[in-house]
């Protein structure tokens, strides 16, 4: 009795990834909506989800060599007892591209080109590296970037999913980068903005009010990496307390000790432990 009202179960189930008579793919028939113009025939075939590893645009093949780094921790001479003192590494940047670059690349920089008056002033240099893209983008012209890079029909980029710090204490005049990772929902495109200040005058102008996303990602950049973010709406630290010295995830910060109870005695920082060989 069993067996047969499984079989007749089984028999009335529909086929495992069967699709239903009239049923269509997700949003086969919508359309992206358009604040700027009507919606354009931006085609889909090559998203950045299918070309990962098939856009590969050439590039040079030198990169910018920053500085060479001996050693860990930054210790110098007899001090280190990491057992790294022989370890070598360079800190360079991927050279930049020159288009043409390969499918809708191509597409969004020739875009950007259109829209923004002295482009070549805006975007000071296009790397690929890795199957990403990333824009250099002047300092003083990022506000207005962003607005058309989220505003325009062909581009679309609606989110802004991270902010992110990074200190080259080499990169002479330019040593504070921030980072913003920008996705096209819209077209399933992403794409990364880097943006360079000096020590002396680290400031950038707060893309919060394009992407409100920005507004605590910001903070922790500023916390960590010490980037003004002109135009904030509320820089303060977020993960460091109000009166904490310094900005924690900087190259030139103190690595610290630990403290001992014992005696008043401290672990000192790695990079000011003698050697014992």
């Amino acid at each position: 009795m069993t067996e047969d009202i499984h079989k007749e179960s089984d028999e009335k189930a529909p086929i495992k990834g069967a699709v239903p008579e009239g049923e269509s793919e997700p949003d086969a028939e919508t359309k992206p909506e358009s604040l700027t113009e009507e919606a354009p025939d931006v085609s889909s075939e090559a998203t950045a989800a299918e070309e990962d590893q098939a856009q590969l645009a050439t590039t040079e093949p030198t990169t910018e060599v920053l500085q060479v780094r001996k050693g860990m921790f930054g210790v110098k001479g007899t001090g280190d007892t990491s057992g790294y003192g022989g370890l070598t590494r360079e800190i360079d940047f991927p050279a930049p591209a020159t288009p043409p670059f390969g499918g809708w690349w191509d597409q969004v920089y020739d875009r950007i080109g259109a829209l923004v008056p002295n482009f070549s002033d805006v975007i000071t240099k296009v790397v690929i590296h890795r199957g990403e893209i990333t824009f250099h983008v002047a300092r003083q012209q990022l506000r207005d970037l962003v607005r058309y890079l989220r505003d325009d029909a062909h581009l679309r980029f609606e989110f802004c999913s991270s902010v992110s710090g990074v200190h080259y204490p080499a990169d002479k005049g330019q040593e504070l980068h921030a980072v913003y990772h920008l996705q096209s929902m819209t077209h399933n495109r992403r794409i990364r903005l880097e943006v360079s200040a000096p020590d002396s005058d680290p400031h950038i102008p707060s893309v919060v009010a394009t992407y409100p996303t920005a507004d605590w990602h910001e903070r922790e950049t500023y916390d960590m990496f010490g980037i003004i973010f002109d135009g904030h709406p509320a820089l303060t630290r977020i993960l460091m307390p109000d009166d904490w010295p310094g900005y924690p995830q900087r190259k030139d910060y103190p690595l610290g000790g630990i403290p001992v109870e014992y005696k008043g005695a401290t672990i000192p920082p790695p990079d000011q432990r003698r050697s014992y060989s």
